[in-house]
């Protein structure tokens, strides 16, 4: 990392100079845009719903987020507020970074379901169904978000000379005619002043040692874009009962190369009962990447041995995560050097998990799954496929063979998709291996692999442009194209249990390899060839909505509804 890390005393005086010069001293640039708005004309003219998005209104199912707070400290249940007000910020540049202006954008909608859906969708493209334009006078979704500048190409970018151009941290914008880097911390630098005052006013109230250093140290990220001392110091704590996940992290919301992040955050509260049921699988992470199903050179990373597996309800999801599909579970960090120094940690979100599986996973098998496997669908099984899938995140490699580069930036925009298909293959891989070593009851074993099947038709329904759609779609095709299941004459479909296990094999080594050797082209062939809805899916697919079965769920959520 470029950035110096501030001492804690600098970075309080830093806060306390934004605060007295009332924050708007401590920015230095503007928006990609213009003031903060989308680099499309500002219209004051009411916005006008296309009749292809009036269907679309009602595919998110509410669910309260609740938790159980009796176990926390009176100190912990006062941090709660500032971690959420810091968490809203996120939400808030989050809206700057995926559109421009929210304000300026709902105010043009009068409709209010429509109003609502379009802050679901953090602007007016659907999520669920390809970015689709909601609007008559919308246009379509810029691939590079507001992260580059609306009028520069691919090659523009490319051929450009510019140290840090494929940051995670910065946006890329036009001075005179010029491409020119902008760092986040920059960019953003009242909103992230404030945020980080909250996070440093909080570690002060934490009774964990280690949580309160990480919060100083994450505080300290968003001021700097520093992020790895904090990464560091999360793996680190062991023994907090609240925790937030905060900052810009994920790359997915840059379609275009996949290379910025986003803010997001959770507040999470720890279910110790879970989690003490999940401790035991992270140790088998170094074995089981010996035994991928590929040549050694492929796994020739060894995965850090501190990672970790918690159960968590969330009480506040803002910006990224909060955006269209909603995260049940996380694998972080994704810096490549803290994961191999210390692994990762991957928090289940129990109580969001359980909502998905109660509104939308069992519906769906009803529709599609026969009836003599239905028995199989469990949560008990989606939440293990979901925790593996997650684990999966650190099998592999996260260099080219040849050493010349990170695998994300090799594989471009493509990247993302093709690691959430490698985790969400390697996970089922990873339930058949500790099946084989006993840990696995044979029968639950079946309901992982039909679960996992159900699994992929909800997954699927989140649209071409979701990482995890394009993923599952080339699963689908792949597992379909070797028989791993069938479909009969009503539209319902049946687990093969031995051709799923081939399948999956096969699958993992194709995507292992593609990423081991940095193979944009061959990625790109495989999602153009396989990453495609059939009609005889789509149908059923259809089905799913016409039954009234929701596609993704919205919250209400907060202390309030935690209690």
């Amino acid at each position: 990392m470029s950035h110096s890390l501030f001492s804690r005393g600098a970075l309080i005086a830093l806060l306390l100079v934004c605060s007295n010069m009332g924050l708007s001293a401590c920015s230095t640039s503007g928006s990609n845009g213009t003031d903060g708005k989308t680099s499309t004309a500002h219209q004051n003219d009411e916005l006008q719903l296309l009749d292809s998005a009036k269907g679309r209104l009602d595919i998110y199912a509410t669910f309260a987020l609740n938790a159980d707070l009796s176990h926390l400290t009176d100190s912990q249940m006062n941090m709660l507020p500032l971690l959420i007000e810091a968490s809203k910020i996120m939400d808030e540049l989050y809206w700057r970074q995926a559109y421009g202006s929210k304000n300026e954008l709902l105010s043009r909608i009068k409709d209010p379901k429509a109003r609502r859906f379009a802050e679901i969708n953090y602007g007016p493209w659907d999520r669920l169904d390809g970015d689709k334009p909601m609007f008559v006078q919308t246009p379509e979704k810029p691939m590079g978000a507001q992260f580059y500048p609306a009028d520069m190409t691919k090659e523009e970018f490319e051929a450009a000379d510019l140290p840090g151009k494929v940051g995670l941290y910065s946006l890329i914008k036009r001075e005179n005619n010029e491409l020119r880097v902008v760092p986040f911390h920059q960019e953003y630098a009242p909103e992230l002043t404030k945020a980080a005052s909250l996070l440093l006013n909080a570690s002060t109230m934490a009774d964990d040692p280690e949580f309160a250093e990480y919060l100083a140290l994450r505080a300290d990220a968003l001021v700097t874009d520093n992020y790895q001392p904090s990464d560091m110091a999360w793996m680190d704590m062991k023994n907090n009962a609240i925790d937030i996940v905060i900052g810009a992290i994920e790359t997915y919301e840059d379609l275009l190369f996949g290379y910025r992040t986003s803010y997001e955050s959770y507040v999470l509260i720890k279910d110790l009962e879970w989690s003490d049921r999940l401790s035991r699988y992270a140790s088998f992470l170094p074995e089981l990447q010996r035994g991928l199903p590929v040549p050694e050179a492929y796994k020739q990373e060894t995965p850090g041995g501190d990672s970790d597996l918690n159960a968590y309800d969330v009480i506040y999801y803002a910006g990224h995560s909060n955006a269209g599909s909603k995260t049940i579970a996380i694998n972080l960090p994704n810096d490549e050097e803290v994961q191999l120094a210390k692994g990762t940690r991957r928090l289940q979100l129990k109580n969001a998990m359980r909502a998905k599986f109660d509104k939308i996973l069992v519906p769906i098998s009803g529709e599609l799954i026969v009836p003599d496997q239905r028995k199989h669908i469990t949560f008990d099984a989606f939440f293990a496929n979901t925790m593996f899938h997650e684990v999966a995140h650190g099998l592999g490699i996260k260099n080219t063979l040849d050493g010349s580069q990170r695998v994300r930036v090799a594989l471009k925009e493509l990247a993302s998709a093709t690691e959430e298909g490698k985790a969400d293959v390697l996970g089922l891989y990873m339930v058949t291996k500790l099946f084989e070593k006993g840990e696995i009851p044979e029968g639950e074993l079946m309901d992982n692999y039909v679960t996992f099947l159900a699994s992929i038709f909800r997954s699927i329904r989140f649209g071409a442009t979701s990482a995890h759609g394009k993923a599952n779609m080339v699963r689908f095709n792949i597992f379909e194209d070797m028989g791993a299941f069938s479909r009969n004459a009503n539209g319902q479909y049946r687990v093969d249990f031995d051709k799923m296990q081939a399948a999956m094999n096969a699958l993992s080594r194709k995507i292992l390899v593609l990423q081991g050797d940095g193979d944009y082209n061959g990625t790109k062939m495989l999602i153009e060839d396989s990453g495609n809805i059939t009609r005889s899916l789509q149908g059923d697919l259809d089905r799913l909505s016409a039954a009234g079965i929701p596609v993704d769920i919205v919250f209400e959520q907060g202390v309030n509804y935690a209690r």
